[in-house]
């Protein structure tokens, strides 16, 4: 059986991608499952898993090679088999980095125009609500059985090929399933079991942290030019990370032809703060972030209000029923926003948990690919910087982002009488095909009194 390994696309915006390094080499034997190679998207570094069994016969792409989404690098196949009209072409190199003009900074290379992708690769063309499924290669032939062995990789989750490609293209989590196999192996019916059960019953509660355990707020990313001036030199050209080159595409997609408009609100955040300093101080619980609690109550305030949870699907309105919310996170190269899913169902203290994972993965580069699109709504809070206020850019396909500023101590007038409290501004920004400025301003005022009567965040 013949399994072409293709260059995957695992982000809407991906056209490109890099080989980084490959895990196995010319010659080793492959199972099903196995990781085989990792790659660098425009967005994070990505381990990538074999679909099929067999030996590895051609690496096609080198380390460092950065081919078109859809280009074949790679063929596992069985040692008997003829794979000469597959692998003609030579083992591509390492594509070679120009060199920026007064700068130690290594350039991003020019991205390239994807084409057509193979007809048996129509899995990646998936809709931005459908978690991708997390294996780039498609087999000539059938897929390798349930039965192959677990994956050995320190830290992975044991799970059959089969139980992973249907646990990606349902969106479920395999971290979140007990596994029935051999030696706790998840296999099929895991999956399916986890499927057909109640959302809420699927996840269980948070794991309780030492108490001391360091909050999961962002913390300010290093500046991205750290570059020390030439003397003399009058400016530096800075070549592009492929995180940054990725953004400065995309943002005139979204501010240009989006007809963006905003509303803001002021929330009054004491009784919040003192909830949240309250759950904070117990022993053995995860610690709560502002940006926590805000998540929490977008979350409920999105089922309130559907027509915020909402994008532009061609002559259509596509409507979420589930909040899946992307979390901005600040990286030296650029902004990335990994998903944390179904957070309208999930405890606060599961969210704190998970946020914080997910922002420190981001950082580290170790998203796993379901983790970076899929997401209904996003939130972008730089309220860490002591920013008041300020507003995103919609990040399409969705319809909708909220921008979050600082937790401000100042002088407010109750019943006429002066004292100091905790003010917080929130801005949306709403793509006005979609909705309009009385939706945009009902849900804010759901977020706000979620978030200032805060006990309704715990029920």
């Amino acid at each position: 059986m013949i399994t072409k390994v293709f260059m995957p696309k695992l982000s809407d915006a991906m056209e490109t991608g890099k080989v980084i390094k490959w895990l196995k080499k010319e010659g080793d034997p492959v199972k099903g499952g196995d990781v085989i190679l990792e790659i660098e998207t425009d967005k994070a570094n990505v381990e990538i898993e074999a679909f099929g069994a067999g030996i590895l016969r051609k690496i096609v792409v080198g380390e460092g090679g950065t081919v078109p989404v859809g280009e074949m690098i790679g063929v596992i196949a069985d040692p008997t088999e003829d794979i000469s009209s597959l692998t003609a072409a030579p083992v591509k190199p390492a594509a070679p980095a120009a060199a920026a003009p007064v700068t130690a900074a290594t350039p991003a290379a020019a991205p390239a125009a994807a084409g057509p992708l193979p007809a048996m690769e129509s899995y990646q063309s998936v809709p931005a609500t459908t978690a991708v499924v997390p294996m780039a290669l498609v087999a000539a032939a059938a897929p390798a059985p349930a039965g192959a062995a677990p994956v050995p990789a320190g830290g992975r989750v044991k799970a059959s090929p089969l139980a992973r490609k249907i646990a990606g293209q349902a969106g479920v989590d395999l971290r979140l399933i007990q596994g029935t196999g051999p030696g706790g192996r998840i296999i099929r019916r895991d999956v399916e079991a986890a499927q057909a059960a109640p959302r809420p019953a699927a996840m269980p509660a948070a794991a309780p942290q030492p108490a001391g355990a360091p909050r999961p707020t962002a913390v300010p990313a290093r500046p991205q030019f750290t570059i020390p001036p030439r003397p003399g030199a009058e400016f530096e050209d800075v070549a592009m990370s492929p995180m940054r080159a990725a953004i400065a595409k995309r943002m005139p997609m979204s501010k240009a032809p989006v007809p963006h408009f905003y509303v803001t609100s002021e929330v009054a955040m004491d009784e919040v703060w003192a909830l949240r300093e309250r759950l904070n101080a117990l022993d053995g619980q995860p610690k709560i972030s502002v940006t926590d609690m805000v998540i929490k109550a977008v979350a409920l305030a999105l089922l309130k209000n559907p027509g915020i949870n909402a994008q532009l699907n061609g002559q259509a309105i596509r409507v979420h029923h589930r909040a899946h919310i992307g979390i901005a996170v600040a990286l030296d190269q650029g902004l990335i926003t990994p998903v944390l899913r179904d957070c309208d169902v999930k405890p606060l203290a599961r969210i704190a948990v998970e946020s914080r994972d997910l922002a420190d993965r981001a950082r580290g580069g170790k998203l796993r690919v379901q983790e970076m699109s899929g997401a209904t709504f996003s939130i972008s809070n730089l309220g860490m910087y002591d920013v008041e206020e300020f507003s995103a850019i919609i990040n399409p396909p969705e319809g909708a982002i909220l921008a979050v500023g600082s937790v401000l101590q100042k002088p407010v007038v109750e019943d006429g009488e002066l004292r100091v409290g905790r003010r917080m501004k929130m801005t949306i920004s709403c793509d006005h095909r979609v909705m309009d400025g009385a939706m945009g301003a009902r849900f804010l005022q759901d977020v706000k009194r979620l978030l200032e009567e805060p006990l309704r965040l715990l029920v």
